[in-house]
């Protein structure tokens, strides 16, 4: 399966709208990528941080769903925490990075950096986010 095939992106109208592309998608350990855009921007001229957030949520999404599974459960967000590092700029290129911490039983914990691309080939960390998540019934 093709990374954007992934049951969680493939009809993830957020994601899309936020130009989110996946470049691995696998339980436990997801990479995606997104350029910010004006109109992600607030008064100040920096990345608003919902947008951000949104972003890293996506990447969350990816990493706590096994795109391989028969699809009778889902696994949701329980709760995030979120810490703001440095700024972005219209125009940087973000990295999502997501990693599973551990899990029990229907509870997961992950992990999950975004950073942008600096032109000397370095990156900046944005914010890093924990999240947790739990695995219920798929009534959809």
């Amino acid at each position: 399966m093709a990374p954007h095939e992934h049951p969680a992106f493939a009809n993830d109208k957020s994601a899309q709208w936020l130009g989110a592309e996946v470049l691995r998608a696998d339980y436990g350990d997801v990479v995606i990528k997104m350029r910010l855009r004006d109109d992600m921007l607030n008064g100040y001229g920096i990345a608003q941080g919902g947008m951000i957030v949104a972003f890293a949520d996506t990447a969350f999404a990816l990493v706590c769903n096994d795109p391989h599974s028969d699809a009778s459960t889902i696994t949701v967000a329980s709760g995030v925490d979120v810490n703001f590092m440095n700024p972005g700029f219209s125009g940087d290129t973000t990295t999502a990075t997501a990693k599973l911490v551990g899990h029990a039983g229907r509870s997961g914990l992950f992990d999950i950096e975004v950073t942008r691309d600096n032109q000397d080939g370095s990156t900046t960390h944005l914010i890093h986010m924990r999240g947790r998540s739990r695995t219920i019934p798929n009534r959809s």
